[in-house]
Order: structure tokens, then C-alpha cells, then sequence
């Protein structure tokens, strides 16, 4: 069953995250992941607070996802959006 690593971020410095940005593509090819949403336009419909900016990336399972957020290359560059931006990030699991 596919799974979905969602990550809602209020970026505090857009510089420093540049880094980050720049070399997540490159921990997911081996995981599996692809990404199915960076950033865009959110439109609140419901609730609160605003969304500031949603990232969706897509896994075959929730075992995949949790490799590759596990995974040394990812851990290495994590600590600039733990650092930079407010986050909670979540697995999914879909159909």
C-alpha cells in the first residue's frame, strides 16, 4: 500500500534552507520516493491555522518511507529544516 510522508513547514530562514531543498532530491531515488507536492499555493478550506507551505512525497509502503527518513543521507541533511523552519511531518498511508 503506497505511503505518503507529509511535512507542513513555516520556513524561518529561506536561505539556509536552500541547502536542505537542494539535496533532498537526492536521498529519495534510492528509497523509492518521489515527490508528489513541493511547496505551491495552499488554500485554506477548512480550520486553522494557515498552512504556509506542504510537501507530499510518495512511497511504496510505510516501511520505504520510514528507510529512507531513517537513512544516513537523509539524517545528515535533516537537521537544516529541523533548524530553519517549523514542521510537523506525518506518514499516511493510502490507496
Amino acid at each position: 500500500m503506497p505511503a505518503y510522508f507529509v511535512v507542513e513547514l513555516d520556513t524561518k530562514n529561506t536561505d539556509a534552507m536552500a541547502e536542505y531543498r537542494a539535496a533532498v532530491p537526492g536521498t529519495l531515488a534510492q528509497y523509492g520516493g518521489r515527490f508528489l507536492v513541493r511547496g505551491g499555493a495552499t488554500e485554506l478550506i477548512e480550520g486553522e491555522p494557515e498552512p504556509k507551505r506542504i510537501v507530499i512525497l510518495e512511497f511504496a509502503d510505510a516501511a520505504a518511507v520510514k528507510r529512507w527518513y531513517h537513512s544516513p543521507e537523509y539524517q545528515k541533511i535533516l537537521p537544516g529544516r529541523l533548524e530553519n523552519a517549523s514542521c510537523r511531518a506525518f506518514i499516511v498511508e493510502g490507496a
